[in-house]
């Protein structure tokens, strides 16, 4: 190894704890704002500045990564014909990092996050104010996202639930996200990720630190449009062999 790839591995592990800190601190900064709006009586109104704010964060993070030399994301088929009108996005979720990345193009975007995630002081009231939802309101987490999309939001789901378990391609997908773009009447848009399989996967803490530089690549594919008549689980087969599909060419 020479001297040269030494000292960047001497470099990797502080400029990683950093830019953690740098991200948890700024994180804390957006939830105070947005503790306060929580408070506000048409807090409603404030929801996309916030979304709008998320999404300039999330797009500096990704550049701050690229310019640290730690993570490079490579973004394909985000073109604005693409991501037009409302859809159901839905992505396989290999690591820690993959929400902050993908809402940093998707426009005005909510999530489907894990309860654990909206109780976070980290991210939790910013998320709440945005107008995310966690994923375990059932039936009436359906009827009003789906009311939403068809209101003009766009969703993003990992219907996987949990990030991919090692040695996996893909955890078995769950059908809620076919359930609202059918209810919603839109398409459910594929986003196919591939990342090296040691960047924060299930089961790894956020400071263990992976080999550096990573790259993270992130594809827009073809959209599928329910088939009148098809039942969710129908679409969620089929959604998940076109993801099996994707990655068993990665």
């Amino acid at each position: 190894m020479t001297l040269a790839r030494r000292l960047l591995r001497v470099y990797h592990y502080p400029a990683n704890i950093f830019s953690w800190t740098l991200f948890a601190v700024v994180g804390l900064g957006l939830n105070a704002v947005s503790a306060v709006l929580l408070l506000s009586r048409h807090r409603e109104r404030h929801a996309p500045a916030v979304r709008a704010a998320m999404r300039r964060l999330f797009a500096a993070w990704c550049a701050w990564l690229h310019v640290s030399r730690l993570i490079y994301v490579r973004f394909h088929g985000f073109t604005p014909d693409a991501l037009s009108g409302p859809a159901v996005y839905i992505a396989n979720h290999p690591g820690l990092l993959d929400a902050t990345f993908i809402l940093a193009r998707l426009p005005d975007a909510i999530c489907i996050f894990k309860p654990a995630i909206m109780r976070n002081p980290v991210l939790g009231p910013a998320a709440r104010m945005a107008g995310f939802v966690a994923g375990d309101s059932g039936v009436d987490l359906i009827r009003d996202v789906a009311a939403r999309v068809s209101g003009g939001n766009s969703l993003l789901v990992f219907p996987e639930g949990t990030r991919t378990v090692p040695g996996r391609t893909l955890n078995p997908l769950k059908p809620g996200f076919a359930l609202i773009a059918t209810r919603a009447r839109v398409p459910v848009r594929l986003i196919v990720i591939r990342a090296p399989r040691d960047l924060v996967p299930k089961g790894w803490s956020w400071w263990r630190a992976p080999q550096f530089p990573a790259c993270v690549d992130i594809t827009l594919l073809q959209e599928l449009d329910p088939v009148p008549g098809e039942s969710a689980t129908r679409l969620t087969d089929r959604v998940a062999r076109e993801f099996t599909a994707a990655l068993a060419t990665s």
